[in-house]
């Protein structure tokens, strides 16, 4: 286990958080559950049918037949009825665990949610924007991945990696709100200040095409918005992390050499850059986490283990602790 997640467990043990976990049905939250529960990091909801679930210490609720369903659709209504939702479709839809629980979080009954190992991330994703709506100014909701590597890069060994798991092909001005975003994001959890790679095949304009000139043009902008943020590109993965190849090809650069955060320019690239670096360098993957929304909702990827769950339960908790 990573020096970054125990610290994460630390976190939550100490300002327990309530996280609820939608997918009772599947054996991985289940067994996260209990591990949850057993080491003391958090109050945990299961949401389920009581009767196939037993996690000792946890909540178990069938939104079905929850004491608070009609008291939650009646609620989902007041915050739907203007885009034409009925109360008889507030209260089929609170049947679903994914949004039975958002609602817990927007009425405050849990502090967070943790949904995704067997549901996409439009399941996750369109209850949380329906219901907790986006952070006050907030232009952009996306994704990052807290990568624990076997290596000194980063802050001893751990990285954020944005966009992986949503946003598909920013252009440039979303490609710096995810950039800010993360940078804002890192300072929740770590130590070092933020250091902002903008990643391409180009480094300082050494290589043509409209890929590169959108990551050029996101660094201009990341740095007209967010001035104070140590935030350079376009570059290339080893000039952003090795020191000696930062030095020969980008040597008037803050950032090349140096990145703890790396900013890949479409989901194409991200996704295949972090399962890269779990599968070939042994990383641990802690996501994807999303940023931006108003209360703590995060997604999982489906081939995640219960370990990871357990892992981004705890990341939630203490994004819940800084509201």
């Amino acid at each position: 286990m990573s020096a970054f997640l125990d610290k994460m467990k630390a976190q939550a043990k100490a300002d327990l958080k309530t996280i609820v976990l939608p997918e009772g049905e599947d054996p991985r939250t289940i067994e996260a559950a209990k591990a949850i529960v057993a080491e003391g990091i958090a109050n945990i909801v299961i949401l389920g049918d009581p009767a196939e679930i037993e996690v000792e210490g946890a909540t178990v609720l069938d939104p079905k037949t929850a004491p608070k369903h009609d008291e939650y659709a009646q609620a989902f209504y007041e915050l739907r009825k203007n885009k034409g939702v009925t109360p008889e479709q507030a209260q089929a839809q609170l049947d679903d665990a994914t949004y039975f629980g958002t609602m817990m979080v927007k009425l405050g009954d849990a502090d967070g949610l943790v949904s995704g190992a067997c549901h996409s991330t439009a399941n996750t994703l369109r209850p949380a924007l329906q219901i907790l709506k986006t952070a006050p100014g907030t232009k952009l909701v996306s994704s990052f991945f807290i990568m624990c590597t076997p290596t000194a890069y980063g802050e001893d060994g751990t990285l954020l990696f944005a966009d992986c798991g949503l946003n598909i092909n920013p252009d440039a001005d979303q490609l710096s709100e995810i950039a800010i975003s993360s940078a804002k994001t890192w300072t929740q959890f770590m130590s070092d200040e933020p250091r902002v790679a903008m990643l391409s095949y180009s480094t300082m304009g050494s290589a043509g095409g409209d890929c590169a000139a959108k990551v050029i043009e996101a660094t201009r902008l990341a740095k007209e918005k967010a001035p104070e943020l140590s935030l350079d590109g376009d570059l290339q993965l080893d000039a952003a992390l090795e020191a000696s190849v930062g030095k020969l090809k980008a040597p008037n650069s803050t950032v090349a050499g140096s990145a703890n955060i790396l900013i890949f320019p479409d989901l194409e690239a991200g996704n295949i850059g972090y399962k890269l670096t779990q599968r070939f360098g042994g990383a641990e993957a802690y996501g994807p986490v999303l940023q931006g929304i108003a209360r703590p909702v995060n997604d999982l990827s489906r081939g995640c283990s219960a370990d990871d769950i357990v892992g981004v339960v705890a990341i939630t908790c203490v994004q819940a602790q800084q509201l």
